[in-house]
């Protein structure tokens, strides 16, 4: 999954090469709609797990690896695709990351064995990361003069509520209607081919033709270093916070919490999304600072509601926690990229953010291998007990490491 607020808004000139066929808000409304698409994709197996659990005889460790397996496809998106919309067009890219989810969703239909999951899993995340990257820029672009603080607050409820919609249509559907393991798919198919005239409708954009798109490595900016360790420890935070949601909530209801109804997995996995999400409309107006030192607390309060639910084997206090999950991580993450946004110069701003992305990613997909291995040998619960402690952890180090930044920035040099 991909959770991204736009770091800057575009200050290169950008240049249409193809005219679209709608008025603005039909261009940004067929945008939004196809970005949204590729970003359910993402989810949609969250909720089928146990299925694949059942039919190919693995358990919730491999699961872990299968979902794993999107992350490497995000970063690969992030590292070798990142410039490709400057060169080759914002709405040509969209349309690249829309046929690579539709091909990922036909893996999972027509080759449902593990190498199939692995695959399809790798070709969701590289869509969802071209979407993410391409979708939020276009839509800043296309907004009106002034408008672009609110594209960029838009494009990210469009990426959270795609992926929030992902587990419960998939898990309604498979609970309502004939061979679970394809309707879903080919409901995802279905909207994928609407979102193909919906793009049609939006200009296209190239903001440098003919650029190079050779990667560029990621690095920090000196000047951005002192607020990057607490960022990045925020953000690591909170997307191992969500890679546990996606990856092993239907083993945490089902195993440890008795419920195995599909729908209803889908529906506890879109609290968190529902309440990131507003979140993010809500606390926008919450200052960078406050906001990543209260999304640390945050953090660490959904942690402790988290392993309080998996004691008590209650849902109702585990649907708490998720939403608690969900304001932290809005917080912290959007704060984040806004302080390092301002911290790094402009010329070395672009590869300093990558880099907290990376950090962002790599928390999407290592600890909950790690979650997966220890479950081997403690039981799910007491292995998701010991992920909600290392999560408290990691957020309450970002948090001094905040307080110890704001002193020295505050003392100033001494004699």
């Amino acid at each position: 999954m991909t959770s991204r607020s736009t770091p800057t808004t575009p200050t290169t000139s950008t240049t249409p090469t193809a005219a679209g066929r709608g008025g603005p808000r039909a261009q940004a409304a067929g945008v939004a709609f196809a970005f949204l698409v590729v970003m359910l994709g993402a989810t949609l197996p969250t909720p089928l797990y146990p299925l694949y659990e059942a039919d190919l005889g693995f358990g919730q460790a491999t699961v872990t690896l299968v979902f794993a397996a999107y992350a490497v496809g995000v970063l690969a998106a992030l590292l070798l695709l990142g410039r490709a919309s400057d060169a080759l067009g914002r709405r040509r890219l969209l349309l690249v990351a829309v046929a690579v989810s539709a091909l990922s969703t036909l893996l999972f239909v027509t080759t449902p064995d593990l190498s199939g999951l692995y695959l399809g899993r790798v070709l969701s995340g590289l869509s969802a990361g071209i979407a993410t990257t391409t979708g939020t820029v276009y839509l800043v672009e296309l907004a009106p003069e002034g408008g672009q603080a609110r594209a960029s607050l838009l494009a990210t409820v469009v990426n959270m509520t795609g992926l929030g919609l992902g587990p419960p249509l998939a898990g309604l559907v498979s609970e309502l209607a004939p061979a679970p393991l394809v309707t879903a798919y080919v409901a995802h198919l279905g909207l994928l081919a609407l979102a193909v005239p919906a793009l049609l409708l939006a200009r296209e954009v190239v903001v440098a033709p003919g650029a190079s798109l050779r990667p560029e490595r990621p690095s920090v900016a000196a000047e951005a270093r002192a607020v990057f360790v607490p960022a990045s420890l925020a953000a690591f935070a909170a997307f191992a916070a969500l890679g546990l949601v996606t990856g092993a909530t239907a083993g945490i209801l089902g195993q440890v919490l008795g419920v195995s109804d599909r729908a209803a997995v889908g529906f506890v996995v879109l609290t968190l999304f529902a309440a990131s999400a507003v979140a993010q409309v809500g606390l926008r107006g919450v200052a960078t600072r406050t906001a990543l030192t209260s999304g640390c607390l945050v953090l660490v309060l959904g942690a402790a509601v988290l392993a309080a639910a998996l004691l008590a084997e209650s849902v109702a206090v585990l649907v708490a926690a998720l939403a608690v999950i969900g304001v932290g991580q809005a917080l912290a993450f959007r704060a984040g990229t806004a302080a390092i946004t301002a911290a790094a110069p402009a010329a070395e701003r672009a590869r300093t953010v990558t880099s907290f992305f990376l950090v962002a990613y790599l928390a999407i997909s290592l600890p909950v291998v790690l979650l997966g291995a220890a479950s081997l040998r403690w039981g799910l619960r007491d292995a998701t007990l010991g992920f909600a402690a290392g999560v408290a952890l990691i957020a309450l180090a970002s948090f001094v490491a905040q307080v110890v930044v704001e002193r020295r920035s505050t003392s100033g040099p001494r004699g």
